[in-house]
């Protein structure tokens, strides 16, 4: 019946009909302009068909329909298009399949994520596959579903769950949609096809009601007005102290569901398109729409670097055992990768394997993980204290002590441990990895791969490039980090590589602040509020004080015009005071387990008594201020980052910002950030700083830039 790029309509027998998406060139099936003109075409022609007597919607590949082709939002959200008329079209494409005279089965085989499932949703009976997921994650990039998600899900499901599954823009599993009565059935993916196609007969034949079931969802929602109002009242105010104001879409997506649900599905459908369209020109959509783009950006590239491999990471080994070569040892055998945890003394290893085991517990106690998988992770960490069979490893990840004189011997020595083509990697924080590189006789097997404290939680590696790194050692080591499930950014030399070359300017800027008067307890309120997980106080205490310290030192070695400390910080102090922060219990902060067992901070007087002597008369600053003080620092580092090639796009820097030290996604990065406040706005702030010094002042770049009207972003 109908042939397109995106999809095809064929007769099966008994007067059924198949709707199969197969959207050529590409990997997964999206609702892009082709498929939602061609999808205008073919339900057309069914509707007027004379001879279908039942239609059945499937999937040629993997995934069903992983949701919108976002990037075509992008330039019609920048032009200020009209989005609901951009939304009409498959909005009644859906509403033609809802009211065709025959009913309509849809076989979910994989990802059914957004538009996919709001598709799901418009037909009569759903069956899933018992390896697919469904979901609406509209908000988590600012925004709410476009295509009747908001209607036709509470009129199924029931509200409440309408809005936990719209509002958290979680995936869901196939139990949890049976039990919703989101879907009609739940098998095993051979036995999807045949399945759908009985429940599509049984529909034909009268034994199902597939008109009451769009009664169901077209019609109002079956909630009196003081039901309604509590429901939607109450959640409002729960999601809203949950996601707080910066972002504002799970607060609209509840109000549209309540606006709409006296009304029938068309009129319903016109208050979810406004809302859209009001969700579309917010900043925090434009930045979690970025932040998306941009983490395919560095997936693609990642990817990348992995097709170059040589060779697959087969077999492992971690230096140094203790909490972060537990945590690599864990990462890397819970993903699938065998590892040997050396360490020079017993208790490194126990601290080590306590590590990996109380990790695989709370997996076990929480029910995600059997006790039998927990068994084979840990077989397949092999605690040593030698170098037996480390000839047999693909990659050697050094994470011992941050010394570079340590270091350097103990790269020597594992050199000699390992075949002439395994890759050594280390995981210094700080240290310059062409410096490291002159212990080795093959430097060009060497680089830097740079994991994030905790391991298991953060996403973040950085895979750092020395100045005789190959480009074999960079595609294994990131290809490992992809199998490990991180987010792999490829970085040049240079003290402090990335990440932390612009946190230390950040902490400059904080130690200024002290310097001149400020309370940490107002900067670190004040930098929470800009959307900072921690404010700077309470960051550097997390870090502890003696890491600072030690990257303070090489940092002002290596940028000694900007960074070079001239006089006694808070930092210092603290340092000197033996007040490290949470590794014993006094930083900034002091640090006590709440009933819990959980550790909270706590103000301390004895921080005010230590810094007294070294700080200012107490000032009070303003919040546009201490913003201006802490943040232009970083940002200008930033800059010079990119423009000194350490990192290769705008995007990536952003990124690893975000995944690295938790820059507030709703920002979309520093850069986006600029953007959005205008490069001229950023250079006024940093003029209002820069007698600061070196550190405060906008880079030439960036002058230039503002001067002819450039962005660094595109999109």
């Amino acid at each position: 019946m109908y042939n397109g790029s995106a999809l095809s309509v064929k007769m099966l027998d008994g007067g059924i009909a198949e709707l199969n998406f197969d959207l050529a060139g590409e990997s997964v099936n999206k609702f892009d302009s082709q498929t939602v003109k061609e999808l205008g075409e073919a339900v057309r022609l069914l509707d007027d068909a004379d001879d279908v007597k039942g239609l059945l919607v499937t999937s040629a590949k993997p995934v069903f329909i992983v949701g919108a082709d976002i990037t075509e939002f992008v330039p019609l959200f920048a032009a200020g298009g009209d989005v609901v008329s951009h939304l009409g079209g498959n909005n009644e494409n859906f509403n033609i399949i809802e009211e065709f005279d025959f009913p309509s089965v849809v076989a979910i085989n994989g990802y059914a994520m957004g538009g996919g499932l709001e598709l799901c949703l418009a037909c009569d009976f759903r069956v899933m596959s018992s390896a697919a997921k469904i979901g609406l994650p509209e908000t988590k990039l600012g925004l709410i579903p476009g295509w009747g998600g908001t209607v036709r899900l509470p009129r199924l499901a029931g509200a409440d769950t309408a809005i936990d599954w719209i509002a958290s823009g979680k995936e869901q599993r196939p139990d949890t949609a049976l039990k919703a009565g989101v879907v009609d059935g739940v098998v095993a993916p051979d036995e999807l096809r045949e399945s759908a196609l009985a429940v599509l007969q049984d529909a034909i034949d009268g034994k199902m009601d597939f008109e009451a079931r769009r009664d169901q969802k077209t019609e109002p929602l079956k909630l009196n007005e003081t039901e309604a109002m509590m429901v939607f009242e109450t959640s409002k105010a729960f999601v809203a102290g949950t996601a707080g104001p910066n972002y504002p879409a799970p607060v609209e997506a509840i109000s549209a569901m309540q606006h709409a649900a006296r009304k029938y599905r068309d009129d319903a459908l016109k208050i979810e398109a406004e809302s859209f369209s009001k969700m579309a020109n917010t900043d925090a959509a434009e930045s979690l729409i970025g932040i998306f783009l941009a983490d395919q950006l560095i997936g693609k590239k990642a990817k990348g670097w992995a097709k170059q491999a040589d060779k697959k990471i087969e077999r492992a080994a971690v230096l140094g055992a203790g909490i972060m070569g537990g945590g690599i040892a864990y990462q890397s055998a819970y993903k699938g990768t065998p590892i040997k945890m050396k360490d020079i003394n017993q208790a490194g290893l126990d601290l080590g394997l306590s590590e990996a085991n109380g990790l695989l517990s709370k997996q076990v106690n929480r029910g995600r993980m059997k006790v039998e998988k927990m068994g084979q992770v840990l077989a397949d960490i092999d605690p040593t204290l030698s170098y037996d069979n480390f000839d047999s490893v693909d990659i050697v990840v050094e994470a011992v002590v941050e010394n570079p004189n340590v270091k350097h011997m103990v790269l020597a020595d594992v050199e000699k441990q390992v075949s002439e083509d395994a890759i050594i990697a280390s995981n210094t924080s700080t240290i310059s990895i062409t410096y490291l590189a002159e212990a080795l006789e093959r430097p060009e097997n060497f680089c830097g791969m740079h994991f994030f404290n905790p391991v298991h939680k953060m996403p973040l590696v950085e895979v750092i490039r020395g100045e005789k790194s190959s480009d074999k050692a960079i595609a294994r080591t990131v290809a490992y980090a992809n199998a490990m499930g991180k987010k792999a950014i490829v970085v040049n030399d240079c003290p402090g590589f990335l990440v932390n070359r612009v946190l230390f300017p950040y902490f400059a800027g904080f130690m200024d602040l002290l310097r001149d008067g400020a309370d940490f307890q107002q900067v670190d309120k004040v930098m929470e509020r800009f959307g900072w997980p921690m404010g700077p106080a309470y960051l550097m205490d997390v870090v502890g004080m003696d890491t600072g310290h030690h990257g303070q030192e090489v940092m002002a070695a290596g940028f000694p015009d900007r960074m070079q400390g001239t006089y006694k910080t808070a930092g210092d102090a603290m340092y000197e005071a033996d007040r490290l922060g949470q590794k014993n219990g006094v930083g900034f902060y002091r640090y006590e387990k709440d009933k819990r067992g959980r550790m909270q901070k706590v103000a301390d007087d004895a921080s005010y008594e230590l810094l007294a002597p070294i700080t200012a008369e107490r000032k009070e600053f303003t919040p546009e201020e201490i913003i201006a003080r802490m943040m232009v620092p970083m940002a200008t580092e930033l800059a010079r980052c990119l423009e000194e090639n350490i990192v290769g796009s705008a995007a990536e820097a952003d990124m690893a910002l975000i995944y690295g030290v938790g820059f507030p996604p709703f920002r979309g990065g520093i850069f986006r950030w600029i953007d959005n406040m205008g490069i001229d706005a950023f250079i006024a702030m940093s003029d209002q700083v820069k007698d600061l010094g070196k550190l405060y002042e906008a880079t030439d770049a960036q002058r230039e830039m503002a001067a002819s009207g450039k962005k660094y972003y595109n999109f």
